[in-house]
């Protein structure tokens, strides 16, 4: 039978890998053509470096997620563990938060520059990008949980011996 702690671990492990594919697959896949005036135009996530960026990262995650899983538990490694997970959710952290910008202001648009909203005329692609932000701000809520879980666990020992 598996220890609580490390079945806590593997299910948060398990949800992220989850969350960080579907975001993946969801904004891989979203592309729409539509019509602006008598202008034709495809909307697709590669016309956006930030799009771009967090379907690399979250792929990176994705597969490191996908590794550590066949880690295992009381390997001295676990260190390095801890540290790639604070790396890997810092590298969540700002690919979600450029994907987010540009995506508020697909949806919003920008008066001050002069940027109109494009969401009106693609929305099937703009909800397919929400899709994506939210599975991969599901990723990044699980990465922070199992990251302040594995740091407590391979503190606890240390913190009981004081």
């Amino acid at each position: 039978m598996m220890k609580p702690k490390r079945l806590l671990s593997l299910l948060l492990r398990l949800i992220a890998v989850g969350a960080t594919l579907a975001a993946v697959i969801i904004m891989a896949t979203s592309h729409e053509k539509g019509t602006f005036f008598t202008v034709s135009y495809e909307a697709k996530y590669t016309d956006t470096p930030s799009f771009k960026y967090f379907v690399i990262a979250n792929a990176i995650v994705t597969v490191y997620g996908f590794l550590v899983l066949f880690h295992p538990p009381g390997s001295p490694l676990w260190r390095l563990v801890v540290a790639l997970d604070l790396v890997f959710t810092m590298l969540l952290i700002s690919s979600l938060s450029a994907a987010l910008a540009v995506a508020q202001v697909g949806k919003n648009g920008n008066s001050r520059a002069g940027w109109l909203p494009v969401c009106g005329q693609v929305t099937k692609y703009c909800n397919q990008v929400t899709g994506a932000l939210v599975a991969g701000s599901i990723g990044l809520i699980t990465y922070i949980i199992m990251l302040l879980h594995s740091i407590y666990t391979f503190l606890n020992p240390l913190l009981e011996k004081a």
